[in-house]
């Protein structure tokens, strides 16, 4: 798993490096595992070990430094600033600060009812914010009014003013979203689930949106679940549905609250394989998850999130095999993520 990773990490870098090289996107498409090899190891063979796994890391750490590279020169798809958010008189966003990249897959971590779902669903609008700003690239979604935040300093007060109602529609095609428990619409076909959104939101004529549906079913191998309704899919393939209606309005950023909380172990595979592969293909994503092998496999970032504030974020790898913070190594050591 951590070799599929550490390979996505590396595709994207090649492919994002060779826009203008058609020779080097063809390498970078056809980058395979090299075989496995089962020589029996000598003490010979025993001693080059060790510079061979040492050569390993510093191709590794290298290739995370080029990543990095590439995602600081990336604009911003998304941007909030000093956010906050109240149930009633219950505090649960703190100050939050975060900027995601162009083809940057963040995870966000974190033991339950420390903001996470909750900063999700102010990033996607289903919550509306007290303070602070949220930016989809040039469009400006809520902004701090500030006469009313000087007037009330930090009392805690709604501050926040949204866009119009136009504004707030450009920012909703900039994202999907995929669910803990999918929201398919139960009488309608899988085929439906996909094409009524486009149809009737953002009005893409029926046999592009069938067109696209199509491309979409295919790509997650459920082509042959067109017809069928989401009680006839087993929880796997509901997701993926789900992931396929996400990606079906072309956003620019796809955000996943939980996607395998409702799956067994075996359908998990499944959905994980399919965020993956997206990953390689440089989708821009923030998941949510208690999958920490998956997150410190996929993700460029990780975020530790408690008590409504980011903990720590740092590289994947650096937040879940070496985290700084004592309240990250305490979350970290309930869970195995070898």
């Amino acid at each position: 798993m951590a070799a599929r990773g550490k390979r996505a990490r590396e595709d994207r870098v090649m492919t994002q490096q060779s826009q203008n090289n058609p020779e080097l996107y063809d390498a970078s498409a056809g980058v395979q595992d090299a075989p496995h090899d089962t020589t029996q190891e000598t003490p010979q063979n025993a001693q080059q070990a060790a510079p061979q796994e040492a050569s390993q890391e510093a191709l590794d750490g290298a290739s995370q430094e080029a990543s990095q590279d590439v995602l600081d020169g990336a604009p911003a798809v998304m941007c909030i600033r000093d956010v906050y958010k109240n149930f009633g008189a219950t505090p649960v966003l703190k100050g939050i600060s975060l900027e995601v990249k162009k083809g940057e897959v963040v995870a966000i971590i974190g033991p339950s009812g420390g903001g996470k779902s909750t900063l999700l669903r102010c990033l996607t609008l289903l919550e509306n914010i007290e303070r602070g700003t949220l930016t989809y690239g040039d469009v400006c979604v809520a902004h701090d009014d500030a006469r009313t935040a000087e007037k009330l300093g930090s009392s805690g007060a709604i501050t926040s003013v949204y866009a119009p109602k136009e504004v707030l529609s450009k920012a909703r095609s900039a994202f999907g979203l995929v669910f803990q428990q999918f929201n398919l619409f139960p009488h309608m076909s899988v085929l439906r689930n996909i094409t009524d959104p486009l149809i009737r939101v953002d009005h893409v004529p029926a046999e592009q949106a069938k067109q696209r549906a199509y491309e979409l079913l295919g790509k997650m191998g459920l082509a042959h679940k067109a017809d069928a309704v989401p009680c006839e899919l087993s929880g796997g393939q509901k997701q993926r549905v789900a992931i396929a209606r996400a990606l079906a309005k072309k956003p620019s950023i796809l955000y996943f609250d939980e996607p395998t909380s409702a799956l067994d172990p075996e359908l998990t595979r499944d959905v994980l394989n399919v965020i993956q592969d997206l990953a390689r293909e440089h989708m821009t994503m923030v998941i949510v998850t208690h999958e920490m092998s998956f997150a410190r496999d996929v993700a460029d970032r990780i975020i530790f999130m408690d008590g409504g504030v980011i903990v720590e974020q740092g590289s994947a790898h650096q937040v879940i095999d070496s985290p700084r913070e004592e309240r990250t190594r305490a979350f970290l050591s309930t869970f195995s993520h070898a």
